[in-house]
């Protein structure tokens, strides 16, 4: 099957000015020229899908054809063989050791800390203070997922390097994995944030790891040191523990904190979204704290908290063909790159409609009944899905909830708040004030 090269191919670098000048606009346009369009990343060549079908048979149907794409590699001198890097039968290893740590009862558990976190962070609020709630979001998620990780205080300082060092991390990794290779040996403030930021990740986690006394403290790096594989009684070795832990820090505190942001800046934009949630917390919380049994009946919170991450979701992922195969009429070879992005599937209008606009009752189950596989996709999808979808939704029920019970955050001025893309849109600013509902 003949496929179109994408419009806006440079010499030697591809299209790589092209996604990293107009970013989402670049990869929105590209529906209008098939399901699959060719792109080219520096001399790499990669296929840019644009089906929710073809989409569904990369991540799911054909997930075992599929290995982590060029994308990743970039990451590796960062993440290691962790979760969200590795492939095959020790992908599947260590996501059998670490299910156990995700399960519901572990869920629970971790939800008492997501309370106190989020009761923590509104208690501090004054009334008519104008709070970054970007930044506060940010910190939230750093406390929950370090409460998660690590029951130290030298983890604590694990945590607040990362959240120093991973936006850099991510940022600059981005910016390698769209451009040719040699652009990474180049001596500019870039790549030389990048290392230092690693340097200083490795460095702290390692402390921690190395600290540890041998005793179960109900934290995930204990159970992430104590795990054993059922057949062969072997557990991780330090180095796969740290691959763990870094992954676990980078996916946990970027995902939540960004949808959060984003949560409360469109109920601050749309006031009858926002009366329908306080009308759902206070019945259902009677104005007491919430607590991980309420959350199958926060119906309508579960549902902003999906339009949320439907409008904040990863921009790029790719997969590498592992094995020759037919994708949608194309015979794709053994090594071939294939290029996903669930944010501009999730703003595709032939399946979410005003795709701009904040609309939870997208999520209603007759809407959601006519959505195609493969069109909603903000956790992944198949073998490789996160690991984490069930503990970052717990984390959302609970900081919606808890803010809503008592506070408005009211946005401070009508200008529309600008999108930084790096592999997700980041908000510039979100400048807003806090005001006491009682």
């Amino acid at each position: 099957m003949p496929v179109r090269v994408a419009p806006g191919r440079w010499p030697l670098l591809g299209h790589t000015p092209a996604l990293l000048r107009k970013k989402f606009r670049f990869t929105a346009e590209l529906r209008d020229h098939g399901d699959i369009v060719k792109l080219y990343l520096g001399p790499l060549q990669a296929y840019f899908i644009t089906s929710p079908e073809l989409v569904h048979r990369v991540l799911v149907t054909d997930g075992a054809s599929f290995g982590k794409g060029a994308m990743f590699d970039k990451f590796r001198p960062y993440m290691g063989n962790g979760l969200a890097m590795s492939d095959g039968a020790f992908h599947r290893r260590q996501r059998k050791l670490m299910l156990p740590a995700f399960r519901q009862g572990r869920i629970e558990h971790y939800a008492e800390n997501m309370v106190q976190a989020a009761t923590a962070l509104t208690g501090s609020w004054r009334p008519g203070e104008v709070r970054g709630i970007d930044a506060d979001m940010q910190g939230l998620a750093v406390t929950i997922v370090g409460a998660a990780l690590f029951s130290t205080e030298l983890g604590g300082t694990a945590v607040e390097e990362a959240r120093r060092s991973i936006p850099v991390i991510v940022k600059q990794g981005i910016i390698r994995s769209l451009s040719p290779s040699f652009v990474e040996r180049l001596p500019i403030p870039g790549n030389k944030a990048f290392d230092a930021a690693i340097l200083r990740m490795r460095e702290v986690v390692t402390r921690v790891i190395d600290s540890w006394d041998g005793v179960d403290h109900g934290d995930l790096l204990s159970l992430l040191l104590l795990a054993r594989d059922a057949d062969t009684g072997e557990g991780m070795t330090e180095r796969q523990v740290f691959d763990e832990v870094i992954n676990l820090l980078t996916a946990g505190i970027e995902t939540s904190a960004l949808a959060l942001g984003w949560v409360f800046h469109e109920l601050g934009r749309n006031p009858e979204v926002e009366a329908r949630l306080h009308a759902e917390v206070d019945e259902v919380l009677g104005g007491r704290q919430v607590t991980f049994a309420d959350l199958p009946r926060l119906e309508y919170a579960r549902r902003v908290a999906t339009e949320a991450l439907r409008k904040s979701s990863l921009w790029l992922l790719m997969r590498r063909a592992n094995r020759d195969l037919d994708l949608g009429g194309l015979r794709l070879r053994a090594g071939d790159e294939v290029i996903i992005s669930p944010y501009t599937m999730h703003f595709d209008s032939r399946y979410f409609p005003e795709p701009e606009r904040f609309d939870p009752d997208r999520w209603s189950p007759e809407r959601t009944a006519a959505l195609p596989e493969g069109a909603f996709i903000p956790f992944g999808a198949g073998i490789r899905q996160c690991i984490g979808n069930s503990f970052a939704m717990t984390e959302l029920l609970i900081a919606i909830a808890t803010v809503a019970a008592g506070w408005r955050l009211v946005p401070v001025s009508d200008r529309p708040v600008r999108v930084k893309f790096t592999n997700a849109p980041y908000p510039s600013a979100l400048p807003m004030t806090a005001v006491p509902r009682n």
